[in-house]
């Protein structure tokens, strides 16, 4: 380089030589403009899917090419979701067999900086700081993307889960439009952890939900990765919420984020849908609907359903989703982690006018308005456990066998924790244990 990139325009930046090297140490920011052939990352494999600690192994990897709209970043920490483990376990869709690819990196949050930019990149240079939204489209300007909605394009992704190169990598390509800009006052590993369940969570409640201030809204898992972002958007919005969890412990986090009030479901051992359920069975579910309904009432002060059901469990909360419901109300869903082969009566939802609402992650736009909220500090991560680069397949894991709440984010090329911009990952060592 005959220039150096501290030196550069933004314009020079874009065009500027890469001096190539074999690989890159794992938990260091290389100077600008340094550009190594291999990488490190976590791969997983069609003939060792499995469970995390099976399926997610450390490889050395060639450093994928960007095209004209895309963006090489270098990844500092990384968040750990559900799709993951699924990647990992092959199921429900095998992610290589998606892809085509013998390979798959999964990871669909990210904080990083940006590395190189293809040549049709207008906005994003080498050495911005940023966070990544996980949704592609076709890049191709259709009409869908051009004109209406990105997410109705036939070419529509996941990043990291229907694409093969994710966030748990030192590197990785994204298009151009997947870019929104770092939040300064977070950490590099709260600013990996947030995107894919706040932004999807943003789409459902604000453009498919329509909610509306002074609405009730009912979440499932409300201590969970999608809930807390759901607990902080519904007070934003001027609405009130009682959230289910698991424990008291998580019930009193979700009443510092805004809940109105918090229901325990372990006092409802008979909550949940069964197929081929006995007649005691149906009877015994049906008494634990009706005292839940009241439980909700009396939490939220009203004497009638809610407004909007956050839903992503599906099929041991999906029926009762739809019962609980007041006349003319919502269930917006997102997920079915429990099963998604639903069972309901039906009656409950055409009699009563109600409806079934689907909404799926979001679209550039959304994400831009959704991370001002975090840029402004008006909507704050919940990040509850942290992990070192080593412990990817761990934090994989502990998921995978329900043993979390709030978000988990894991660090890659930062070097430690509580790091918040580059120079100060550049001037510091690299972490050995997690916190």
């Amino acid at each position: 380089m005959s220039k150096d990139p501290k030196d550069m325009s933004r314009e020079e930046l874009k065009h500027m030589e890469y001096k190539r090297v074999p690989e890159v140490p794992l938990g260091t920011v290389p100077p600008l403009g340094v550009l190594p052939d291999k990488m490190h990352a976590w791969v997983i494999r069609e003939d060792r899917f499995g469970e995390p600690l099976q399926s997610f192994q450390e490889e050395i990897m060639d450093l994928p090419e960007i095209g004209v709209n895309e963006a090489l970043v270098l990844v500092m920490a990384a968040g750990v979701n559900y799709n993951g483990v699924w990647a990992g376990r092959g199921k429900p869709v095998s992610v290589t067999r998606m892809t085509g690819k013998d390979f798959h990196i999964a990871g669909s949050d990210a904080s990083g900086i940006v590395w190189k930019v293809g040549k049709n990149v207008k906005h994003w240079r080498p050495g911005d700081e940023v966070v990544l939204h996980c949704n592609q489209s076709c890049d191709t300007f259709c009409g869908q993307c051009a004109g209406y909605d990105p997410m109705m394009c036939q070419g529509q992704k996941i990043w990291g889960y229907e694409t093969p190169y994710g966030s748990f990598a030192q590197f990785t390509k994204v298009q151009a439009q997947q870019l929104l800009h770092k939040p300064k006052q977070l950490s590099w590993e709260e600013a990996g952890s947030y995107g894919l369940t706040y932004f999807t969570v943003f789409r459902l409640l604000v453009d498919r939900a329509e909610l509306k201030p002074g609405e009730k809204v009912l979440v499932w898992g409300a201590a969970g990765g999608l809930g807390v972002f759901a607990v902080q958007l519904i007070k934003k919005m001027g609405a009130e919420c009682v959230g289910v969890v698991n424990s008291d412990e998580k019930g009193e986090l979700i009443m510092k984020l805004g809940a109105k009030g918090f229901i325990n479901r372990k006092d409802f051992p008979n909550l949940a849908w069964k197929d081929n359920s006995t007649p005691e069975e149906a009877k015994a579910r049906m008494q634990d609907w009706k005292a839940f309904g009241k439980e909700f009432q009396a939490k939220m002060g009203i004497n009638r359903g809610p407004d909007v059901v956050v839903e992503h469990v599906g099929k041991v909360t999906f029926p009762l989703s739809v019962w609980i419901l007041r006349k003319f109300g919502r269930v917006v869903i997102c997920g079915a982690t429990s099963g998604y082969d639903l069972n309901f009566d039906v009656r409950h939802l055409w009699m009563h006018q109600k409806k079934i609402i689907g909404s799926h992650f979001c679209n550039g736009e959304q994400a831009a308005r959704a991370n001002e909220l975090v840029l402004s500090g008006e909507i704050k991560p919940v990040m509850t456990k942290r992990f070192t680069w080593e412990e990817i397949p761990t934090a994989h894991d502990l998921m995978a066998r329900n043993l979390h709440f709030g978000k988990f984010s894991c660090l890659v090329s930062a070097p430690a924790f509580d790091l918040q911009n580059t120079d100060e990952a550049r001037n510091t060592k690299k972490a050995e244990k997690a916190a």
